[in-house]
């Protein structure tokens, strides 16, 4: 007579060995959805700022208003366990780094365009060299400085203009790149910081709101400023945003998307500077490309992606198994972890 848990094992045996692959497959579909939202939302907001010329500051701080308010009310940081101050400065400084991730990152949108920007975000891995070469053994540094080199391989590759089969279209150059990049970098940082203060999920929401409100306040002395100069110039500043631009950004570009990454993070263990989440960035960017009808080339999109997805490979592994396996981690995972076991933060 079989006993309850030898049945149990042999029904895992007969009928589940197929389950663990299909078990995370909801939360995947809405990783992708939600990755999909985020980036039409970046190629409507292309397309607003590059067909009026409204001013790129002026729009983010005017969708990062209503979207502290939104994260303010869902998230009500000021009710349950009162913060410390280890939490709540870290957060507020965070927020005038993501003011200038923001700045940067709308800059260089606007300039480079909306594939290569997407594409510039996922730079922050080159965080990982950093963590390798402070914390890291001698071997895995130089993987990792391969794949430094091949990250920037693929960042020049995409600023002479490989993804575009118009050959008049003006080289952008390394320059020009150099800004979404630093966008990508500061990107990073932002996570690892809110990361390091936020050691539990229900934490990490609620400073979250507290890190755009910040970012909105650091934001609004800019966005004035630009306001006057703009106005004084005797340019016209666009006040009346499109309604999809507008909204999108704030529903996906914003709020949607921290809570997709997420539950991506949490339960699929997918970080953002990770070759999957750029496979899955790369095909909503194949499908907004041709929906918006811009100038792309497919198979110079699909070797820079190539060629960005290994760089990101090397430079965030942090230890490959005999069998193929690894272990990937977000950058400077090496310095926090050593941090968290000097001075532990309270929860």
């Amino acid at each position: 007579m079989m006993t309850p848990r030898q049945m149990s094992e042999d029904r895992g045996g007969a009928g589940g060995g197929s389950s663990p692959p299909f078990r995370h497959t909801p939360l995947q579909i809405i990783h992708v959805i939600g990755n999909f939202l985020r980036i039409w939302s970046v190629y409507s907001m292309y397309r607003y700022l590059s067909e009026t010329g409204a001013s790129v500051i002026l729009f983010i701080f005017s969708c990062l208003v209503p979207s502290s308010i939104l994260f303010l009310a869902l998230q009500k940081p000021w009710k349950g366990r009162a913060l410390s101050n280890q939490q709540v400065v870290p957060s507020v400084i965070n927020g005038a780094i993501t003011a200038l991730y923001f700045i940067l990152w709308g800059k260089g949108l606007k300039s480079c365009g909306p594939l290569r920007a997407i594409l510039a975000e996922y730079s922050g891995a080159v965080l990982g060299v950093l963590s390798a070469a402070l914390y890291g053994r001698r071997g895995h540094v130089w993987k990792k400085v391969g794949g430094l080199i091949a990250m920037l391989a693929s960042f020049y590759f995409l600023s002479q203009g490989p993804a575009t089969e118009d050959q008049t279209e003006e080289v952008l150059g390394m320059g020009a790149m150099a800004v979404p990049i630093l966008a990508g970098i500061l990107s990073a940082l932002r996570r690892v910081i809110a990361r390091r203060v936020s050691l539990k999920n229900q934490l990490k929401r609620r400073l979250n709101a507290i890190t755009i409100t910040s970012a909105t306040c650091f934001l609004f002395p800019v966005a004035m400023w630009d306001f006057i100069i703009g106005s004084t110039s005797g340019s016209s500043v666009e006040l009346l945003f499109s309604t999809w631009a507008f909204f999108s950004t704030i529903l996906f570009g914003v709020i949607l998307i921290f809570y997709v990454d997420s539950i991506a993070e949490e339960r699929l263990h997918m970080v953002f500077s990770s070759p999957r989440h750029l496979m899955v960035a790369g095909g909503c960017i194949i499908i907004m490309e041709i929906v918006y009808k811009m100038d792309f080339s497919l198979p110079g999109f699909i070797i820079c992606s190539l060629i960005l997805g290994f760089g990101i490979y090397e430079a965030t592994a942090l230890e490959h198994g005999k069998k193929g396996s690894f272990q990937q981690s977000d950058p400077l995972s090496g310095v926090l972890e050593d941090q968290i076991q000097m001075s532990p933060l309270p929860t």
